[in-house]
């Protein structure tokens, strides 16, 4: 299997296209390969799998853990999703900043987040079926998010009226959430 790593402009988020081998039955690619994914930078060990099933105009985030920080490898078996990492690491060159992704069923492409972003996603397609790895257990005490639409990050989103849950309505903005509570850039 080769791996097509495309780097974002913040460092550690990558875009990831797989080999693919296609025929007139359909096609086969390898979805992880621990050894071929730590060939391209991405050395942490995954240890909890998740699906999340969404319907079309659905926004997911923006989430992060602090003390038990999720890296992320993300994509999509149905549908489309436009997917965020923003950086949240106090002291960071690219605090604040964001990168988008399109991923889809079609496009195959993966995303890689490492610790310390926020994430977020927001369906395109009728229904979406996301998986991702994380390379730490999910810590409910421990969760924590940022609005979807926090101007001081400046998301350009899709054009749509988003879905939201009402916790992730609540969200704080970047700004009013104390230093304490970010991750703090190595």
């Amino acid at each position: 299997m080769v791996l097509d790593i495309i780097p974002t402009r913040i460092p550690g988020v990558l875009q990831i296209e797989p080999q693919r081998f296609e025929d007139n039955r359909g096609f086969f690619m390898e979805t992880y390969h621990r050894e071929k994914y730590v060939q391209a930078g991405i050395k942490k060990a995954f240890v909890q799998d998740n699906h999340s099933h969404s319907h079309k105009h659905v926004l997911r985030g923006l989430h992060y853990q602090l003390n038990h920080p999720q890296g992320k490898l993300i994509y999509t078996v149905t549908g489309e999703i436009f997917d965020v990492a923003v950086d949240i690491r106090r002291g960071s060159p690219t605090f604040r900043q964001w990168v988008g992704a399109h991923l889809s069923a079609q496009n195959k492409r993966q995303i890689y987040i490492p610790e310390g972003f926020a994430h977020g996603f927001v369906v395109l397609s009728e229904v979406a079926d996301v998986i991702y790895k994380c390379t730490d257990l999910y810590a409910p005490g421990d969760e924590y998010g940022i609005l979807w639409n926090d101007p001081e990050i400046g998301i350009k989103w899709p054009d749509c009226v988003p879905i939201l849950s009402e916790k992730d309505s609540q969200n704080p903005v970047i700004t009013a959430i104390p230093e304490d509570r970010l991750p703090v850039y190595p």
